[in-house]
């Protein structure tokens, strides 16, 4: 090799000009097939997501914006919409804020009808939650016929509510079963039947719901239970602990975060109750056990005031979103990061 070869000189200009620009040019086949990537990519997430998507905003978006615009009207729902009266936000001041007339008619039964659902949620909370959680904590236990027990206080969940309110209708019924037994001991049931009376009929629906709903809750627990290891409570009992104890220190702060899914749960479905209560007389002859959801139904279909009613359906959306918003913010997040944590 020659000094000129060696220190770069005497090379063809015009070469090393075409080999500089074809280093500078850009890659064509793997810019195609990054692009290709691309387009498959946002082809199967149209095709994945596309459809829920399309019916989340038929089935959901579309109807709550529908009743948002409904609650700003005067309409019954007979006439044609373009016809109703815009009169802002009455119908929501005559939920929340009614004078006189207005305040007997609908805001004293509005809010009747929201404290009967605060008391569900209270008592589901008080009642349902302790037996549910002790009830489980029992048939955790082995012992012969647990499957036969678990699936004896499971079967009510699976009854439709329909099928349930009917029931329990006759069963309480002025003529019932239920009120023969009554009588029969030499008590004395109420005249006009267990859901009419005025202070039975509250408590005797939450005695159904709680019947129809309280294996859901058993279950739950029975599945956060089985995921407890078996060696903490073998040691614990080892070292001395009783059955409570164990119970008491182990499996119940364990399943902590099943139970928080049935309190959110209980929640929102206490807030949307309707079917139990509409099939037991549409929440009683004075509204002695309605609710929000048969309250809504009621003025809305049957008063045919579809504005009142889309204002009401409006502020159950909002109590449940808060909810949800609250539950997601306070506990998912803590639970999230413990979880995360370990």
């Amino acid at each position: 090799m020659t000094i000129t070869a060696a220190s770069g000189k005497g090379k063809d200009p015009v070469a090393g000009a075409k080999a500089s620009a074809a280093g500078s040019r850009p890659d064509g086949p793997k810019t195609s097939r990054r692009d290709g990537s691309k387009a498959r990519k946002w082809a199967e997430v149209t095709l994945f997501v596309g459809p829920a998507l399309a019916l989340f905003l038929v089935f959901v978006v579309y109807p709550v914006a529908s009743a948002v615009r409904y609650s700003f009207y005067k309409w019954n729902g007979v006439e044609q919409f373009g016809d109703a009266d815009f009169i802002g936000l009455d119908n929501y001041r005559r939920a929340l804020f009614g004078e006189g007339i207005f305040k007997t008619a609908y805001t004293d039964p509005f809010l009747t009808a929201l404290s009967h659902n605060f008391a569900i949620i209270a008592l589901s909370m008080a009642i349902q939650l302790p037996l549910a959680l002790l009830v489980a904590l029992m048939l955790n236990r082995k012992f012969v016929g647990r499957g036969f027990v678990r699936t004896i206080i499971f079967a009510p969940y699976v009854l439709s509510e329909v099928i349930t309110g009917v029931m329990w209708f006759v069963i309480l019924d002025p003529n019932g079963i239920a009120t023969k037994l009554v009588e029969g001991v030499g008590l004395h049931p109420p005249s006009g039947g267990w859901f009419e009376d005025t202070r039975w009929g509250f408590w005797m629906v939450f005695f159904v719901i709680t019947w129809k709903y309280l294996g859901l809750a058993i279950i739950l627990f029975l599945a956060g239970l089985s995921g407890v290891p078996a060696e903490l409570q073998e040691a614990a009992s080892i070292d001395g602990a009783n059955w409570w104890t164990v119970q008491r220190r182990i499996n119940i702060p364990l399943i902590g975060p099943t139970i928080r899914i049935w309190a959110f749960l209980s929640i929102i479905g206490s807030i949307q109750l309707f079917d139990m209560v509409w099939v037991l007389n549409r929440g009683g002859t004075v509204g002695q056990y309605s609710t929000v959801a048969s309250y809504m139904m009621d003025k809305g279909f049957y008063r045919n005031d579809f504005g009142y009613g889309s204002a009401i359906a409006v502020i159950m959306f909002l109590v449940s979103m808060v909810a949800a918003m609250a539950y997601m913010y306070f506990i998912l997040r803590r639970d999230n990061s413990a979880q995360a944590q370990n």
